[in-house]
Parts: C-alpha cells; sequence; structure tokens
C-alpha cells in the first residue's frame, strides 16, 4: 500500500506533504497540486527511504519512521477514490484530543451477503462517545459477526443501520507524532501495516477516536473494485463525480490533441485525449489515452488503458503487411467485461468473451489473466487475429461476413 503523510502543526494547520514519487522540486506537478488543495502552506518531501540504509519502505507504518518536528501526522492510502476535506478531520482529532484518529465508513450491505463486503475491511467498534474500544482486520466467520454493531450512533437512521451493521476503516488516520513514533520505535518496532498490526494494539493502550465520512469511498485495491469503480463512472449520474469545480481532481498534463470519432456509436462512455475511433461501437467503457479502435470494433463493459506512445499510419502499414499487429483493436473485434492494460495488441476478428464465467485462470504466455470473472489483457500483450488459434483456448467458429473467425471464449 502508498502511504501519503500531510503534517500539521497545532491549530495553525502548517502543513508540509510528501509522498514517494513526489520527487522532481519545488515545481512538480504534483507538488503545486498539493499545496494548491493545503490553501499553499504545503511543501514536498521525500519518506520512501531511511538514513541508515536507503531502501524503499516495507509498509505503510515503515513509511513514517522518518519524521518531522510536529504535532499531527496525517496518513493517507494511495488505492482509495474518494474526496474528503482533511482539515476537518485534523480539526475533529484535535477538539476531542485524541492519540489516533480513524476516518471511518457505514459498510452498506451488499446485494446478496453483507458479509461478502464486510469482511474486505478493517472493521471497528466503538462506545457512545465514538472511541474506538476493538479492531479487527478483515474478519472471517464468527469474528466477522462478532464485530456487528448498532450504527444508529453514528447518526444512521434505522433504515440505513439495518443496511449497514459494520464500520469500516478507511485507512486514513491521524496520529499525534509523539504516539506515532513510541509505537513504531519502542512498542511494535518490526510492525510494517497499520491495519493489520498497529491499530489493533494501539486501541487496548491509547484514546483512539472514530471520525465518520459520509461521502463516497471505495478501495480500489482489488481487480474487482478497480474495475467497477471505474465503470460506475459512466453512469449518466455515477456515485462518484470528477467534475466538480469546488474539489478538482487533477492528472498529469499530457498535451494531447482531441480524439477524432469517425461515425461511432458512443453510449455511456468516457473516452480520454488523443484517441482514433473509426465506425465502432463503444458502450460502457472507458478508453484511455491514445487508444485506437479500429472498424467494426466493438466495446462493452470494458476498461482499456491506452498507449504510452503512437504509431505511425506508416508503421500501422508496415506492420500489417509483415503480418504483425499494432497497438490498438484490430477490425471487427468484440469485447466484453475486460480491462485491456496500457500498449496492448489486439488483432481483428477475435471475440474476447468470458462466456462460460470463469472467475480466475492464469493464461501469461496467451496474454491474460482473469480475476473475479474479469478478462486482463496484460500490458504489452498481443492478441491475434481471430483466424488464428491461440493454445489453450477453446475455439468456437462462427460464419462471419462470409468468413470463418475463431471465437475465443476462455475457460
Amino acid at each position: 500500500m502508498d502511504s501519503c503523510c500531510v503534517t500539521f502543526k497545532a491549530k495553525a494547520h502548517l502543513a508540509k506533504a510528501s509522498r514517494g514519487g513526489l520527487s522532481n522540486g519545488d515545481n512538480a506537478f504534483w507538488g503545486e497540486r498539493i499545496r494548491g488543495s493545503l490553501n499553499n502552506s504545503g511543501s514536498c518531501c521525500h519518506s520512501n527511504t531511511r538514513e541508515a540504509g536507503m531502501k524503499w519502505f516495507e509498509g505503510t507504518a515503515d513509511a513514517d519512521a522518518k519524521n518531522k518536528n510536529i504535532e499531527n501526522i496525517l496518513i493517507l492510502s494511495g488505492d482509495h477514490l474518494y474526496r474528503m476535506d482533511y482539515m476537518d478531520f485534523v480539526q475533529n482529532h484535535i477538539d476531542r484530543k485524541a492519540d489516533i484518529t480513524v476516518s471511518c465508513v457505514p459498510v452498506v450491505k451488499g446485494l446478496f451477503f453483507v458479509t461478502c463486503r464486510a469482511s474486505d475491511y478493517g472493521l471497528l467498534k466503538m462506545d457512545n462517545r465514538g472511541r474506538i474500544i476493538q479492531f479487527a482486520e478483515k474478519p472471517k466467520g464468527a469474528d466477522l459477526k462478532a464485530m456487528k454493531v448498532d450504527t444508529t450512533r453514528l447518526g444512521l437512521s434505522p433504515q440505513e443501520a439495518m443496511k449497514s451493521p459494520y464500520i469500516a476503516s478507511m485507512g486514513v488516520y491521524v496520529f499525534r507524532t509523539d504516539i506515532l513514533l513510541n509505537l513504531l520505535r519502542w512498542r511494535y518496532p518490526t510492525s510494517n501495516d497499520f491495519g493489520s498490526e498497529i491499530i489493533p494494539l494501539a486501541v487496548m493502550e491509547h484514546n483512539v477516536e472514530a471520525f465518520l465520512f459520509r461521502d463516497y469511498w471505495e478501495d480500489i485495491g482489488t481487480i474487482k473494485t478497480f474495475y467497477e469503480a471505474n465503470m460506475g463512472l459512466t453512469e449518466e449520474f455515477p456515485k462518484f463525480e470528477f467534475y466538480d469545480p469546488k474539489t478538482p481532481i487533477f492528472t498529469s498534463p499530457r498535451f494531447l490533441p482531441p480524439t477524432k470519432i469517425e461515425q461511432c456509436q458512443v453510449v455511456d462512455a468516457i473516452i480520454s485525449h488523443g484517441c482514433f475511433l473509426r465506425e465502432c461501437s463503444v458502450k460502457h467503457s472507458i478508453v484511455g489515452e491514445r487508444s485506437r479502435l479500429d472498424y467494426g470494433v466493438e466495446l462493452k463493459d470494458t476498461l482499456m488503458m491506452g498507449a504510452d506512445y503512437y504509431q505511425t499510419e506508416s508503421e500501422i502499414a508496415s506492420l500489417l503487411a509483415e503480418g504483425n499487429i499494432p497497438i490498438g483493436i484490430g477490425r471487427n473485434t468484440k469485447i466484453r467485461n475486460c480491462i485491456i492494460d496500457k500498449n496492448a495488441k489486439i488483432g481483428k476478428d477475435a471475440v474476447i468473451v468470458n462466456k462460460d464465467g470463469v472467475q480466475e485462470a492464469d493464461r501469461p504466455d496467451d496474454g491474460f489473466y482473469i480475476r473475479s470473472g474479469i478478462t486482463i489483457i496484460l500490458e504489452k500483450a498481443t492478441i491475434k487475429d481471430g483466424t488464428e488459434k491461440p493454445r489453450r483456448w477453446r475455439q468456437h467458429y462462427i460464419l462471419n461476413k462470409k468468413q470463418v473467425v475463431s471465437v475465443l471464449y476462455v475457460d
């Protein structure tokens, strides 16, 4: 798990931000954006190595072993999707004189089984004042049932509480610096992770408070949640909205031209910059930057990551003439329920469909994996034209436009 930390001095909220990877100096793009979001009161620094041995951190706790002379430290996870005013979070921590504050969300009951969702997170119990009295990281079975709570005490209505009988940690914390250093240096020096090691033990010794977050939050650290969160963005009224002028979310500038769309059908989709779409169909999908979709392509329920560079028309023509496949998706290829990683090369007349609903499969030699029923085309993978017969794929043949083409079903 990545971690960020934003540090505060008392109520003045003098902030410093650090994140592994922000290493381009004061004018780095991300550094400027982070400082802007903290009212220009922050500066960038490193937290990815130790002085006594330049090595990458080994976990979320290890990442914060280096410190400044500050009173409170805010720990953030790098694989979550949400929008929060951290100033409110930290002020709540200060006002309640907490040693540690954990931001938490009610776990909404899933469509079928609430346990399928709740067991994926660190769950907590708290007293009537909001102090955490028990913390369990990803409990199962009887341990999971034991973590049920009455969430009306968080302000939920009885109807909402029925749907949300668990309280989950967001993996976002505020620590008093002296408490954090004591935990890392003396109490639990071998611990590397907050959620599974430090927080459960700290609850027994310190004043650990809960801060309820009532907006959208999703842990996108698994293939399934990452895919579903992205697909959710294509809805007409998505649960999470990037287009908020008051709290914008930035990405790195790439200075690409607008996307060119020629006689295509695009429904409930997000198309990034610099793409070429020619007489194709894109439904409930995301098409990443520099993507190329040729004639007759059908993309549905798919996240296409795009490409890191362009191939010229002459390069594409030369590759095709040599029997090779350029980056992008070739003519008449049909793809469903898929994540296509960057710079993938998918030939013409292929049908990539998990027809039998296989949940897990490892086929790196064939250029794909399956996780939670989602087909993942690997980065730089080559999927041959449909008239080829890739090994270990069950082939079915159909008659399409007077040609025999192979449908690549995964089993």
